[in-house]
């Protein structure tokens, strides 16, 4: 039953709609506030915990509120202390899941063989005693990475699998089929050392809640309400820890949104969500769709692309805003002119009165970030990267920059120091002080100091033989530099030295971005005429810092960016295999496919006030010039809330085109039901895999497929942008040898050549 209102409206409901109303009164029996983008969920929930207290249905004690993040659970309390007062101080089982896990776990620590001052380990240590336990089971840590195996026990954690819970097909993914046998050495380790990881938190509190029915009644009685945040986000031993703690009272109150369930490769499983109803019979579904963030437009865009996705709860976002601008949508030529119309669009905008920090660009992959950065160095905007590094500062490429300076420069000590043993062969921190006293010594240079110890019995073989092949590696690299093209010696160096077999070999999430991320730095060595030249642009890269200016635009990616909001957001790079990504398709179907379409939806719905998206014809990925054809869920977009501009001749024929089975693998499948225009464009039509779209660049025919032009040929004298005029000496399909007056010869598409 619901709780009644007092005579008096308390000032917590004040303000709030009726959809937020009826989730703050309906206190009893389990409740889903489905919560679209920018609809107040977290006023509404707030709400819901002061009324609760206020009302007397619960001591403050009695409640059971988690999240996501400690900044959530800060934020949550907060708010509720302004309500309420004090009584917020009595809140013990407000915070995040791994928080209370903690809690729950250092009452009970005896029941699962740990004592309650156990260690939490953090990264390296769990890698540290993984490797240990590599080592032991006489395995090769090179073969068989302790990253990847503990990634593997994170998943399996994840899913509130111990080790008697893996079966042999679980155990095949490491080490030919040992994968269980060494998840149960580590837990046995472990529990040796009275510690546990973060996956223990909640994985101990479920199996004693499973095993230990007195503990679990316990906290069914103790907990009369329970509050989760962010429903969505959670993965299976989350869900199965909430379905035992509310099997009795049922007072849950889930809060979430389907739609923005974009987390799966970190274990969350949006079909928590869709199943609430199933698992509590009864329960009440109380959509909040009044959208406060976002103009008409925007929410009508992001509404025609969700509709595409099956099985979802289904929601209508509205607003009283006025209906402001259309969702822009830019076609341009390549990635440098998407950075440039990015920057001066924002340039305009400032001029105009605009706050820099009212900006941002959202990509969907860390390697984007680069054009971007370069650009804005150049042009003098400020800017910030949130949720990670910026390109230069980020460890992979920081390591890959120390290999080049010190091939460029033999005396750079700190690319030395850094680099040595990076990735690991075997040189120990006795060798490496050796190393350092020689060369402080004798006053030269680390890599002379390496030449002259090796010929002394100083180091143990194994270190000789180590630093041997280190120094003959530099010895190579420097000869080789005189001929080879610095973008491939930087290539040979990274494969060479072990660098690329290192991140390949890690299985982590990470790994694969990190990978990205240097072929986006050798990409972007191509651009500079010497090594020499592109490593004194990035150290002014590196030193320009504009703290200076306290405005900055803000260049995050998508999944960084969800739970804010700016007034103007810029989604770049909407093209098919960057969004949605190749790899995510590859690796996970239509499933995959869905969460991408979802992560569209975030970023769209981050924009209040306008919305742009860019799309490129060509791109660079992993080095290599690519003809792009626009993302899917372009054509997926209403027409009635977009404008259309491109800066190619052939307009709208760019990229205003239909998708067929030839290259999407799963317009067979049912899609959801709620299909309007931009879904039935989207679903007729034809799309070739290979585009024949012919556009006109400087005055001439190109071909935008890997045929080639019909218009150039052996002899012919061209103009290219970059590189000056010069001769045609061999063609290749859309690849052109051309002896350039200025710069020798070059090997370039012929896209980027108009005719002299």
């Amino acid at each position: 039953m619901n709780t009644p209102t007092p005579s008096v409206e308390p000032p917590y409901l004040k303000g709030l709609n009726p959809p937020q109303r009826e989730a703050v009164l309906t206190s009893e029996g389990p409740v889903l506030m489905l919560a679209g983008a920018g609809t107040g969920k977290t006023a509404a929930l707030t709400a819901r915990l002061a009324h609760l207290i206020a009302t007397r249905s619960a001591r403050p004690s009695e409640i059971l509120a988690v999240t996501f993040t400690n900044k959530a659970a800060r934020e949550m309390k907060e708010r509720v202390g302004r309500i309420i007062g004090d009584a917020v101080e009595g809140m013990p089982w407000l915070g995040t899941f791994h928080s209370i896990g903690a809690k729950m776990l250092r009452r009970h620590a005896e029941l699962v063989g740990l004592q309650s001052n156990f260690t939490i380990l953090d990264t390296d240590d769990q890698i540290r005693l993984l490797k240990q336990v590599i080592q032991l089971a006489d395995l090769d840590e090179k073969r068989w990475p302790a990253r990847q195996l503990g990634g593997l026990i994170d998943q399996w954690k994840n899913k509130g699998l111990t080790p008697s819970d893996i079966d042999a097909g679980e155990s095949e993914r490491f080490a030919n089929g040992r994968g269980g046998e060494l998840y149960q050495i580590y837990q046995d380790r472990l529990k040796a050392l009275n510690a546990c990881d973060f996956g223990d938190l909640l994985l101990h509190v479920l199996t004693i809640l499973k095993a230990n029915r007195d503990v679990l009644e316990d906290y069914q009685r103790r907990f009369k309400y329970i509050l989760v945040d962010e429903y969505q986000d959670t993965n299976a031993v989350q869900y199965l820890w909430l379905r035992l703690l509310a099997q009795v009272r049922k007072n849950i109150c889930c809060v979430g949104d389907d739609d923005q369930s974009i987390y799966s490769w970190r274990g969350a499983e949006v079909t928590n969500i869709l199943r609430f109803e199933q698992d509590f019979p009864g329960a009440a579904i109380i959509k909040l769709e009044q959208n406060y963030r976002s103009t008409p437009h925007i929410l009508a865009a992001a509404s025609g692309l969700i509709a595409n996705n099956g099985g979802r709860l289904g929601k209508t976002l509205w607003t009283q805003l006025n209906a402001g601008e259309k969702v822009d949508v830019i076609g341009v030529w390549d990635g440098p002119e998407e950075a440039r119309r990015v920057g001066e669009m924002i340039e305009a905008d400032q001029r105009n009165g605009a706050s820099l920090d009212d900006a941002a660009i959202l990509v969907r992959a860390q390697f984007q970030t680069r054009e971007f950065e370069d650009r804005f160095i150049a042009i003098g905007l400020p800017y910030r990267i949130v949720g990670g590094f910026r390109f230069y500062e980020r460890a992979e490429i920081r390591d890959a920059l120390a290999y080049l300076r010190l091939v460029n420069q033999p005396a750079d000590d700190l690319a030395f120091e850094r680099i040595v043993n990076q990735p690991k062969r075997g040189l120990g921190d006795k060798a490496i002080a050796k190393l350092q006293t020689l060369a402080r010594a004798e006053a030269m240079p680390l890599a002379q100091a390496a030449t002259r110890i090796l010929d002394s019995d100083e180091l143990t073989p194994q270190a000789r033989r180590a630093l041997g092949g280190f120094v003959a590696d530099l010895a190579s690299w420097r000869d080789r530099a005189r001929d080879l093209l610095h973008p491939e010696l930087a290539r040979a160096i990274l494969d060479e030295s072990g660098y690329t077999a290192m991140l390949q070999a890690d299985k982590s999430a990470e790994s694969a971005g990190r990978l990205e991320n240097l072929s986006e730095l050798v990409r972007a060595m191509e651009d500079y005429e010497t090594l020499g030249a592109f490593l004194e642009h990035v150290s002014l890269v590196m030193d320009n810092d504009a703290a200076a200016d306290d405005q900055k635009v803000t260049i995050m990616t998508i999944h960084a960016a969800k739970g804010l909001e700016f007034d103007r957001t810029f989604l770049v790079g909407w093209e098919e295999g960057v969004f949605p990504s190749q790899r995510a398709l590859d690796e996970g179907g239509l499933k995959s496919l869905e969460e991408e379409r979802r992560l569209a939806y975030v970023a769209i719905t981050r924009a209040r006030k306008r919305c742009t998206i860019l799309h490129a014809a060509n791109r660079r990925i992993y080095g290599q010039w690519t003809s792009s054809i626009p993302s899917r869920f372009i054509a997926e977009l209403p027409d009635a809330h977009i404008l259309q501009e491109t800066s190619m001749a052939g307009g709208e024929s760019l990229w205003r085109a239909s998708w067929s089975e030839q290259i999407d693998p799963f317009a067979h499948v049912q899609r959801g039901t709620g299909r309007g225009p931009g879904w039935q464009r989207a679903a007729g039509g034809s799309y070739s895999t290979q585009p024949t779209r012919i556009v006109e660049a400087r005055g001439s025919a190109v071909s935008l497929g890997n045929k080639g032009r019909s218009d150039v040929s052996v002899g012919l004298r061209i103009f290219h942008t970059k590189f000056g005029y010069g001769t045609i000496a061999e063609i290749e399909g859309n690849k052109l040898e051309i002896d350039f007056e200025q710069a020798g010869r070059k090997r370039v598409l012929d896209s980027f050549v108009s005719l002299a």
